[in-house]
Parts: C-alpha cells; structure tokens; sequence
C-alpha cells in the first residue's frame, strides 16, 4: 500500500460518519502487507500498545527512513498503515518537523479513538520519532 498522508486524509473526508471512517482504517488495515513470522519478535514490538505491534526501521541509501509493520488486531493494522503512510520515505528532519496533533485533528482521532487505541497509535508514533531522533544525530 502506497498511499499518502493526504490521500488518507482526503478520504476520510469523503465519508460521511464515523462508522464509515472506522471501516475505512479497518480497509487499510487490510491492505497492509503481512510482516513475516520470523521478524515478529519480541524485540521489535512496540511498547504501549494493548495489542500486539511489530515495528522495523531501517535507513535507506538515499538517508530516508523506511518502516514496515504489523499487529495482530484489525483496526490496529489500520492505524499503522496512517502511521507508515505519513512516515515512510521521509528524512529523519522531515520526520521530526511533523506535527502530529494537526493530523490527529485532521482525522479526528483523538476523539473516536478507545483511549487504549489512542495510546497506543502514539506510543508508535512515539517509536518512529524516536528512530528519527536516532538518526539525525
């Protein structure tokens, strides 16, 4: 799945209630590509998260950052791929200068979202800012 922060924004702003947009992060959770076995390790699991996330970060050749992910709970992959979609490609800096409230606002996350959910989706923004932080030293 190769979409955008903005094409996922764009959508959600087509559909009408909150009932389409939660079917809507379920569909892209359903699209994200499955991790393999063998790299959902104890080691690359988010902590913070009520269901089980997989995370791994690693730097291009070019110097942009690249994420790949997964977890065991549908609605879960769905944030993640919102997560890997506004991450994915960008610089260290570039990840460091987003402002994350805007796009929770923008989605209106923060209000739909269980509380456990919610905090979850910033403990994995919370690993991928951290993984930046890493790399623009």
């Amino acid at each position: 799945m190769n979409m955008t922060v903005d094409e996922i924004v764009e959508n959600f702003e087509l559909l009408d209630d909150w009932d389409e947009r939660y079917q809507y992060i379920i569909d892209l959770g359903k699209k994200l590509p499955r991790l393999p076995e063998d790299k959902k390790v104890e080691s690359a699991l988010v902590p913070g998260c009520i269901s089980r996330v997989w995370l791994h970060s690693h730097v291009e050749p070019d110097g942009t950052l690249r994420f790949e992910a997964d977890s065991d709970a549908i609605i879960v992959r769905g944030l993640v791929s919102i997560v890997l979609a506004l991450h994915n490609g960008q610089t260290a800096a570039d990840i460091l200068a987003l402002d994350l409230s805007e796009l929770f606002d923008r989605l209106n996350l923060g209000n739909q979202l269980s509380a456990n959910r919610r905090n979850g989706f910033v403990s994995m923004l919370g690993t991928v800012r951290a993984f930046a932080e890493s790399q623009a030293r």
